[in-house]
């Protein structure tokens, strides 16, 4: 049986640390939750690797270094409001929810949804709550936002969710196109204005409702 609490601390010191991730509370939490229960029962092995992880219906597990980074770069406190958008079987939401004042974890998926639902019940994680709704429109019902973070890719980000953001607010998703790399933008909304800036490359798999309709050619 593996000894998941010694797999966390390895990745924190080997993946995350290593990698730029200074911010201890983003170390912190995600030294404590236990990735494994979050993925299928046959990968809980593979859970703490340095790889997006399948969990399922279209939905990955993030990598570690690239998730903690996009986290770090939304500079999370806990006052902010944050919407994760496809927090897949929960495990994203219930890292923000260590951070931040309350979340709205987003899912188009029931069966991923009910999961997630169910994972951050389990831990009392009870300043976040699951919303069913089509990805791509966000969830304006209770916006604006202070941050928002998408787990998993994206061709495009949609200015349905950009416009979601609150003054000051932070959007931090992986974009690409095609088989190559992508790269993690950070957009920062200030003056009513939204800027955005290239992080590091990634090559997080493209969430399916965020791909673009493919054009015909001649």
């Amino acid at each position: 049986m593996s000894d998941f609490a010694a797999l966390r601390r390895t990745m924190v010191e080997t993946q995350l640390r290593t990698n730029r991730v200074t911010d201890e509370r983003v170390l912190r939490a995600m030294g404590e939750i236990p990735r494994e229960e979050f993925v299928p029962p046959a990968m809980a092995g593979l859970a703490y690797i340095d790889e997006d992880i399948d969990v399922g219906n279209g939905r990955y597990l993030l990598e570690p270094m690239v998730f903690a980074r996009m986290v770090q770069a939304a500079e999370i406190t806990e006052d902010d409001f944050v919407l994760n958008i496809a927090c897949g079987t929960g495990y994203p939401a219930m890292v923000l929810g260590r951070l931040a004042g309350a979340v709205v974890a987003l899912e188009s998926d029931a069966e991923s949804a009910q999961a997630a639902a169910k994972h951050l019940s389990d831990a009392s994680q009870d300043n976040v709550v699951v919303e069913v709704g089509p990805l791509a429109r966000g969830w304006p019902q209770q916006a604006p936002y202070d941050v928002v973070i998408f787990s998993g890719g994206v061709e495009e980000i949609p200015e349905a969710i950009v416009s979601q953001l609150a003054e000051g607010g932070r959007l931090c998703a992986v974009t690409r196109r095609g088989i190559g790399n992508g790269s993690v933008k950070l957009m920062v909304k200030a003056g009513g204005v939204v800027s955005s800036r290239t992080l590091f490359d990634a090559s997080t798999p493209v969430i399916a409702e965020f791909e673009l309709e493919k054009g015909f050619t001649f």
